[in-house]
């Protein structure tokens, strides 16, 4: 085993990717409220400046819910609202539309100066870019996801853009993880066991599918369907499994396959983690952190059976989902370690 190389006191540039960091986390949570609270299309328009700034008087609160009106979504489900209820919901959304542009300037600020002052690990800048791109991406991404909504008489956001914008966001979170533990300690060169490797890239690889299907549950609201557990509606496999044509369909617009496909993937990634764990047997930093791992796996899979259960009450959605941040850098934690170990 390898032995890492502590650095003494914290730096400027780990401070600031842990708290980007934790500012993702946060933006990943805040998105999952504001689709729980059926928020996300309350604002109809994309004013990257112009929307810094909420609605300040009672007569521009007046216009923005007359757009509102305009849409889809208020007709089906919001036809008794008042200004008052839309102000909540049109909360919940410019926060998360305002937490990204704070993102943005909290990462691009700092990486600027740190460029200027030579902070930055030689060879590692176009790292340190590639996050800055996808987060500026990410913001076009969800303009994207949110305008689906607002188009051809729908009523919910598309579930394959709710999947990419859920996606993305992840991937920055494990990059500036990565980042931020390649910043706090130092390890030689060297690799570590292949095999390893291999196995715990395949476990991050099914966490990942796992939390891209949960976008697709989400996004066709599958979790307030199907509530009991272990049985889908006494049936193992639900009815109406391969309904859809052509066949495809079924993964990712079929409400009783993707919530089907999402609870089994679970199952698989409980059965591969004991794998891994019994080939790491013998690395013991490995095998502590795979032992964390597994135990917040068992919270989540618990989390996500209550979720079910209970028919996606909010507070247990949130919890299920900043646990699956949690699960997740938990897992990218253990892909890195592989490689050093």
């Amino acid at each position: 085993m390898r032995e890492k190389i502590l650095k003494p006191n914290v730096d400027k540039v780990e401070l600031w990717l842990f708290v980007s960091m934790m500012l993702v986390a946060t933006m990943i949570v805040l998105g999952g409220a504001t689709r729980l609270t059926n928020s996300g299309l309350s604002i109809t328009e994309w004013a990257p400046i112009k929307g810094m700034l909420p609605p300040l008087n009672n007569q521009a609160w007046l216009i923005e819910f007359e757009k509102y009106k305009l849409i889809p979504e208020f007709l089906a489900e919001h036809s008794d609202m008042d200004l008052a209820g839309f102000k909540v919901i049109y909360f919940w959304e410019w926060s998360h539309r305002q937490l990204g542009r704070i993102i943005g300037l909290v990462y691009a600020i700092p990486l600027l100066y740190f460029i200027i002052s030579n902070k930055i690990q030689k060879g590692k800048l176009i790292n340190f870019l590639a996050i800055l791109f996808l987060i500026c991406t990410q913001g076009f991404i969800g303009w994207w996801m949110v305008s689906s909504g607002l188009i051809n008489d729908r009523i919910d956001v598309s579930q394959y853009r709710l999947a990419t914008h859920l996606g993305v966001a992840f991937v920055i979170l494990a990059c500036l993880f990565w980042l931020w533990r390649n910043q706090r300690e130092s390890w030689p060169d060297n690799s570590g066991n292949k095999n390893l490797i291999w196995l715990t890239s395949i476990l991050s690889l099914l966490v990942y599918l796992q939390i891209i299907l949960g976008a697709f549950v989400a996004g066709l609201k599958a979790g307030r369907t199907y509530n009991t557990w272990p049985l889908m509606d006494g049936d193992f496999i639900p009815k109406g499994y391969m309904s859809l044509n052509p066949y495809w369909r079924n993964i990712f617009e079929n409400i009783g396959a993707v919530q089907f496909n999402h609870r089994t993937l679970a199952y698989i990634i409980i059965l591969f983690t004991i794998c891994v764990f019994i080939a790491a047997r013998n690395n013991r930093r490995l095998r502590r952190a795979l032992l964390g791992f597994k135990i917040l796996l068992v919270v989540q899979v618990l989390l996500g059976i209550l979720v079910l259960i209970t028919g996606d009450a909010l507070w247990l959605a949130l919890t299920h989902q900043f646990s699956a941040i949690i699960l997740w850098l938990s897992i990218v934690n253990v892909t890195r370690l592989a490689r050093f170990n």
